[in-house]
C-alpha cells in the first residue's frame, strides 16, 4: 500500500491512518484514564513535587533559574522541571490533572512513532508531494506487506504494553514522556532533512535532541539509532542516494538485494555535532549524579557484579516483553554473581546477535531492531549503577521500539516465505496473523489496566511489590514512610523492623525513632537517632529528630546543637531551622528564633512558623512596653511608703496583665497546624520574670520599706 493507496482505501470515508490513530487514543484512555484519580506517590513524588518548594510554587522566574541551575535530585533536566511548575501554575497540587498530563504525552508519542513509521518507510500521507519534487535520497526497501501495519502494530505495542505503566502512571516519570516525545520529534525533523536537506531543517534536528536532553539525559544513544534507521529504513548508502525510487521494481523479493554500504562517510560526518552534544551531556550527568550520591562506587557493586547483572537484565526485558508478569515499581539488587545465569543469558545475547547478523542483508529491520534495543539500553542497564534497583520497567521506555520493529516486519515476512498454497484450507495467513495480533493487544490491554490500578495509591503500590518480590527493603521502607504518614505506628515499625533486617542503615533506623517518638516513647526513639548517628553522623534528619526528641524532654542546650550541627552540614535545610527557632522560642530569645523562621520561610516558602514568632514577639513587646511604662511610674524617693505600696500593687497588675499576653500570643492560633509552633509547654511566666528582674533594683527601697508585700 503506497502513500497514494493509503488516501484511496478509505474506511467508511475515512484514511485508514486516520482511523488508526483515533484506535490508539481510544485504547490508551481506556486503559489509562483511571489515572486521573490516581494519588501522588512517596516514591519521588515528594522530590519532583509534592515537597519540592521550586515546583510548589509554580511557574515564577526565580523557579525558571533554578530549573536551569540546580541539580536536585541527582539529575541535571531543567525541562522537566518547567514542565511540572507549569502542571503547578495550571491545576495546582490536584495529582489526578498531573497525571493526565502524562498521559496526553503518552498519547502523543505513540501518534508521532505511527506517524514517523510510516514516513520512513515511504508510506507518509505526503508522499505524492514528495514524489513530485522529484527523486527523493530515501531508497526504501521493499516490505512483504504494507508498511501501514506493521507500523500500526508498532505504536499498539508501544502504547499499550504493560511494561510502559510504570513511566505513564508515575508522575515523577515526566521526563521520559518528554524525553520520548522530543526524541520523536527529532526523528520527525530528521526524515524530512533526509527527504530534502535544508540547514533548516538539519537545525531543527538539532535544536529536538538538544531539547530532549535537557528532559533526560537517556537521549545520548539517539545519535546511533539515526545511523540505525539511515541503514533502515532510510537505506541511505551511497547507491541509494543516486536511485531514483520511482524506477526502483516494487515486486522485487528481499533477498535480492545487496547491502555493501550500511551508511555513507558524509552520514557519519553529519552526525558529529550530535556525538558532541551527547558526550557533554554523559559528563554532566555522571559529574551531577555523582555530586549527588547516586552513583555506586565499585566497592558497594563491584565490576563483575554489574556485569553479571546487565547480562541478566537484557534477556529479563525480553522476557517480560513477551510475558509481563509479574511487574514491579522496585527490584532488589541481588549484589552477588549470578554465574549460570549470567553465562545463559550471554549465550542467548550471542546467539540471537548471529541470527541477526547473518541475515542482516535480507532482513535489515531485524540489525536496527536489535541494535536499537541493545545500544539505547547502555545507559540504564548498571554498568554505571544509578540507585539501589537491578532493573526498572520504566528503562524500557525506548528500547522496546527495537524489539517491536524486529517483531512486526519480521512476523509478516517469515508468513509471506511460507508456501500459501499447503496454508489455503486454513484461510488466508494474513487473516489469521492480524487476528492473533488483535489477541495480543486485547490481552496487553487487559494486564496494562490491571497494573495501572497498583499505582493509585502508595499503599496499593508497594504491597502489590512485596508480593511479587522478595527482600526488598527499599519497599518494606517506603511502605513504612506511608503508614508512618497515616498514623499507623505499629504497622510502621514492622515494615522498618523488615527493611533494616535486609539491610540495615542509618536511615531507617532513623524514621523507627520517629515512629517511636509519636508513639510517646521518647527515650527508646533517643536510642534509635544515637544508632542512626553513630552509623552516618552526618545524617541531617536524625540530627534534626535527635534536637526534637531533646527538646520535647527541656534539653533546649542539647536540642540546639544538633540543630546548628545539622544546618552546618546543609544550610538550606528548612525543618533543623524551624526547630532551632521552636527551642530559641521556649529559651525566651523570640529575635533570634523569627531569624530562623525568616530563613525556613525563604527557603521554603512557607511561613507559618514566621508570622506565629512575629505575633509572639509583637505581643512580648507590648507586653514589656506597658509594664516598663507602669514601673517608670514609680519613684522611690516619695517618703510616703503607702503610697509607694499601691503603685508596687499596681505593677503586680500590669505584671499579670504581661502573662496574660503571653499565654494569649502562645496558644495555638486558628489556620495554624497543630507541630507549626510547637509551644504549648513554654512557661511564659519565666521570660516575664527575666525581664521583671531585669528592672527589679527600682523596686528594691520599696522593699526595704514592707516587704511582707513583695512576690518574685
Amino acid at each position: 500500500m503506497t502513500s497514494k493507496n493509503i488516501h484511496d482505501n478509505r474506511w467508511a470515508g475515512i484514511r485508514p491512518d486516520l482511523l488508526i490513530c483515533l484506535f490508539l487514543v481510544i485504547a490508551i484512555y481506556a486503559v489509562y484514564g483511571q489515572v486521573s484519580h490516581h494519588e501522588f506517590i512517596n516514591y519521588d513524588d515528594p522530590l519532583y513535587v509534592t515537597e519540592n518548594a521550586h515546583v510548589r510554587r509554580g511557574l515564577t522566574s526565580e523557579g525558571v533559574i533554578w530549573a536551569f541551575t540546580a541539580t536536585h535530585s541527582s539529575n541535571w533536566h531543567p525541562l522537566t522541571w518547567l514542565s511540572h511548575m507549569l502542571d503547578v501554575e495550571l491545576y495546582g497540587m490536584n495529582p489526578g490533572q498531573h497525571h493526565l498530563t502524562n498521559l496526553i504525552f503518552h498519547m502523543a508519542n505513540t501518534l508521532l512513532l505511527f506517524s514517523v513509521l510510516i514516513r520512513m518507510t515511504g508510506q507518509g500521507a505526503r508522499g505524492e508531494r514528495r514524489e513530485a519534487r522529484g527523486p527523493s535520497p530515501i531508497a526504501h526497501r521493499p516490505s512483504p506487506i504494507a508498511p501501514l501495519w506493521p507500523s500500526a502494530f508498532v505504536a499498539a505495542l508501544f502504547a499499550l504494553h504493560p511494561l510502559h505503566v510504570e513511566s505513564v502512571a508515575w508522575v515523577s516519570e515526566r521526563k521520559d514522556m518528554l524525553s520520548m516525545l522530543f526524541w520523536m520529534l527529532t526523528l520527525w525533523s530528521y526524515v524530512r532533512y533526509v527527504e530534502q536537506p535544508e540547514t533548516s531543517r538539519y537545525l531543527l534536528t538539532l535544536i529536538f535532541f538538544t531539547l530532549g536532553l535537557m528532559a533526560k539525559p537517556m537521549l545520548v544513544t539517539l545519535p546511533f539509532v539515526l545511523l540505525l534507521l539511515d541503514y533502515w529504513p532510510l537505506n541511505r548508502n551511497p547507491k541509494s542516494e543516486i536511485r531514483n525510487p520511482k524506477l526502483e521494481t516494487r515486486n522485487l523479493k528481499p533477498q535480492v538485494l545487496s547491502i555493501q554500504y550500511p551508511v555513507s562517510s558524509f552520514s557519519l560526518l553529519e552526525k558529529i555535532p550530535f556525538f558532541v552534544l551527547s558526550a557533554v551531556s554523559c559528563g554532566v550527568t555522571f559529574f551531577v549524579q555523582q555530586g549527588g550520591g547516586s552513583v555506586g562506587g565499585l566497592d558497594i557493586i563491584p565490576l563483575d557484579v554489574r556485569l553479571s547483572n546487565a547480562l541478566i537484565a537484557y534477556i529479563a526485558y525480553i522476557g517480560k516483553m513477551v510475558w509481563p508478569h509479574p511487574l514491579a515499581v522496585f527490584y532488589p539488587h541481588s549484589r552477588t554473581v549470578l554465574g549460570w545465569q549470567a553465562g545463559a543469558a550471554c549465550l542467548m545475547l550471542i546467539f540471537i546477535s548471529w541470527l541477526v547478523l547473518r541475515n542482516m542483508r535480507h532482513r535489515p529491520w531485524l540489525l536496527t531492531g536489535w541494535l536499537w534495543y541493545l545500544g539505547t539500553l547502555v545507559p540504564v542497564i548498571g554498568l554505571v549503577q544509578v540507585g539501589k534497583q537491578a532493573m526498572a520497567d520504566r528503562y524500557t521506555y525506548i528500547p522496546l521500539i527495537g524489539l517491536f520493529l524486529m517483531i512486526a516486519w519480521e512476523t509478516p515476512a517469515m508468513i509471506s516465505a511460507l508456501s500459501f498454497k499447503r496454508m489455503t484450507r486454513w484461510g488466508d495467513p494474513r487473516r489469521w496473523l492480524a487476528a492473533f495480533a488483535s489477541v495480543i493487544l486485547l490481552i496487553f490491554m487487559a494486564m496494562t489496566g490491571l497494573q495501572a490500578g497498583y499505582w493509585k495509591d502508595s499503599v496499593t503500590l508497594y504491597e502489590h511489590t512485596l508480593r511479587v518480590t522478595t527482600n526488598n527493603d527499599t519497599i518494606h521502607y517506603n511502605l513504612g514512610n506511608t503508614l508512618l504518614h497515616q498514623g499507623q505506628f505499629d504497622e510502621a515499625i514492622r515494615h522498618y523492623a523488615e527493611a533494616l533486617r535486609i539491610s540495615p542503615d542509618a536511615e531507617t533506623l532513623n524514621n523507627i525513632g520517629i515512629a517511636l517518638f509519636r508513639k510517646g516513647k521518647i527515650d527508646e526513639a533517643i536510642r534509635y537517632y544515637a544508632e542512626s548517628l553513630r552509623r552516618d553522623p552526618q545524617h541531617i534528619k536524625a540530627l534534626n529528630n535527635m534536637g526534637n526528641a531533646l527538646t520535647a524532654q527541656g534539653r533546649l542546650d542539647e536540642a540546639m546543637g544538633h540543630y546548628s550541627h545539622a544546618l552546618l552540614i546543609s544550610p538550606d535545610y528548612v525543618d533543623a531551622h524551624n526547630g532551632l527557632g521552636l527551642a530559641l522560642i521556649r529559651k525566651g530569645h523570640v529575635v533570634q528564633a523569627t531569624d530562623h523562621f525568616q530563613e525556613s520561610s525563604r527557603i521554603s516558602g512557607n511561613d507559618k512558623n514566621l508570622r506565629g514568632a512575629q505575633a509572639v514577639r509583637m505581643k512580648v513587646d507590648a507586653a514589656i512596653e506597658n509594664l516598663r511604662e507602669t514601673l517608670a511610674t514609680i519613684d522611690p524617693t516619695i517618703p510616703d511608703p503607702t503610697d509607694n505600696l499601691k503603685v508596687l500593687h499596681q505593677s503586680r497588675q500590669e505584671l499579670d496583665k504581661a502573662i496574660a499576653y503571653y499565654q494569649t500570643a502562645l496558644s495555638p492560633q486558628p489556620g495554624y497546624a497543630k507541630d507549626a509552633l510547637e509551644i504549648d509547654n513554654y512557661d511564659p511566666v519565666r521570660v516575664v520574670r527575666e525581664e521583671y528582674q531585669a528592672i527589679c533594683s527600682l523596686l528594691k527601697k520599696l522593699a526595704e520599706v514592707a516587704p511582707e508585700n513583695i512576690e518574685y
